[in-house]
């Protein structure tokens, strides 16, 4: 008889492998958790992840709160063209005086652009945007700053949770366009020299408002 090659023998275990009927070990993968369960609320884990991205955050206790860090930030920074072109977020700050644009008048020298933000990820620090709000596209790229306005309700744990979140608020007519921030813009392209704002704003402010309590 002759003698089967090294081959032949592998192929054999192959078929009598697949010939063999096994339940699948891994079952229900995908409702395995990827990541462990997070130790800490999470507006806590979301401002440490924002952080460690080079994003800046301010916790806010209410909005009188939010209009004083907001000229505080305009004083220190020297920014006078601050532009807003969300109609929600103008009447919250012309309730309180803050001076904005409303319009792209000058648009080209723009020194912060202020806008909300579809949700907040928690895993990573993500800010979660979309061009359905009155912001549209350029006002979170072309502004040196970039200021959200965020809520701790809008705070979700991971990016799936994100999306899962877009799906249902827009059913079938999701934006054109759907971006995750992580930090400011940034490049290391020329000579592995970490740039912020390369790309968009060098400063990413997030803004927190506590509304977990009804008022």
């Amino acid at each position: 008889m002759k003698e089967s090659t090294s081959k032949e023998q592998i192929l054999k275990k192959i078929r009598a492998a697949l010939l063999q009927k096994r339940d699948n070990p891994y079952l229900n993968l995908e409702d395995t958790p990827i990541y462990p369960p997070f130790k800490e609320p999470l507006e806590f884990e979301f401002a440490k992840q924002f952080s460690a991205v080079a994003g800046k955050f301010v916790f806010c206790e209410d909005e009188i709160d939010l209009i004083e860090n907001l000229l505080a930030l305009a004083e220190r920074d020297s920014l006078r063209k601050m532009y807003v072109w969300e109609p929600k977020l103008q009447e919250l700050l012309k309730q309180y005086g803050f001076p904005f644009y409303s319009t792209d008048t000058d648009f080209k020298k723009a020194d912060a652009g202020i806008t909300y933000c579809e949700a907040l990820i928690a895993r990573n620090g993500s800010v979660l945007i979309s061009n359905a709000s009155g912001a549209g596209r350029r006002l979170t790229i072309y502004p040196h700053i970039h200021i959200i306005i965020a809520y701790t309700s809008q705070i979700l744990g991971d990016i799936k949770d994100g999306l899962e979140f877009l799906r249902t608020k827009y059913t079938n007519q999701l934006p054109s366009m759907v971006n995750l921030i992580t930090g400011p813009s940034r490049t290391a392209d020329i000579e592995k020299t970490l740039v912020l704002g390369a790309h968009g704003p060098k400063d990413l402010y997030v803004f927190l408002l506590d509304d977990s309590i009804a008022k």
